[in-house]
Order: C-alpha cells, then sequence, then structure tokens
C-alpha cells in the first residue's frame, strides 16, 4: 500500500464496506467505523444479529471504501473471529486505544466479548 493509504488507516475511522448479500447476491454498502488494535484492523458493532456479518459470513470477499483523509477502495477479505481468548484480547486492546468507544459497565462489557461481531480485516497483498 502507498504512504496516503497507510497514513487514511492509521488516522481515519470511518469507513464504508461493500459485501455480497448472502441471499440476494447484491451488493450492499453500509457506512461503519472501524478499529486499529495489535498491529491490525477490525470492524464490530452492538451485539445481536447483522446482515453485513452475515453477508460476510456467507461471502468473506468485500470492499473497504476509505472516504475520509484518503478515497480509495481496498478489497479486502473478512475473518470472523469466535475464539472467546483471542476475541477478549482484541476488545480489550479496542477499548484501551479507541477515541470511539468509552468504557462501558462490566456486564455490558462482557456482553459485547460474548456477542458483538469482530471481523479481522485483511487486505489483498498484506500479510496475515
Amino acid at each position: 500500500m502507498d504512504s496516503t493509504v497507510l497514513s487514511a488507516l492509521q488516522k481515519d475511522d470511518t469507513v464504508d464496506i461493500t459485501t455480497i448479500g448472502r441471499l440476494s447476491g447484491n451488493l450492499s454498502t453500509i457506512e461503519i467505523w472501524y478499529h486499529r488494535a495489535l498491529d491490525r484492523y477490525f470492524l464490530s458493532g452492538q451485539p445481536g444479529p447483522k446482515s453485513w456479518v452475515a453477508n460476510l459470513r456467507a461471502n468473506p470477499r468485500f470492499t473497504f471504501s476509505l472516504k475520509q483523509s484518503a478515497q480509495v477502495d481496498l478489497a479486502a477479505t473478512a475473518r470472523v473471529i469466535t475464539e472467546q481468548g483471542e476475541r477478549h484480547t482484541i476488545f480489550n486492546e479496542i477499548y484501551r486505544t479507541s477515541v470511539l468507544w468509552t468504557p462501558e459497565e462490566p456486564a455490558e462489557m462482557e456482553t459485547r466479548y460474548k456477542s458483538a461481531p469482530l471481523i479481522e480485516i485483511i487486505f489483498d497483498g498484506s500479510e496475515e
């Protein structure tokens, strides 16, 4: 990736993601925050079922569209993170470093650890 894209990935927080509908096969775009943690990039959201997560489970290829300090579409693959220990580690790091999320009550945090979506973004051409 060029330096403009890398810089944007480090400072921006809102992107569009375009997934392929699991039932319709049509493209579906939403605006979402992304997070940096452990030198990796992640998507998450509030606990509960999400169409975009179901789409990524069915077809993990998606487009990650930067739209703040740089405007570029990046091809990516989603890795849905389900292992509880890994989820806990990642969410703790997101909470520690993110200006987007504020600390929650312990019960709310535990619900997020257990059931909020957590997707690692693997950009084409990046090393896992």
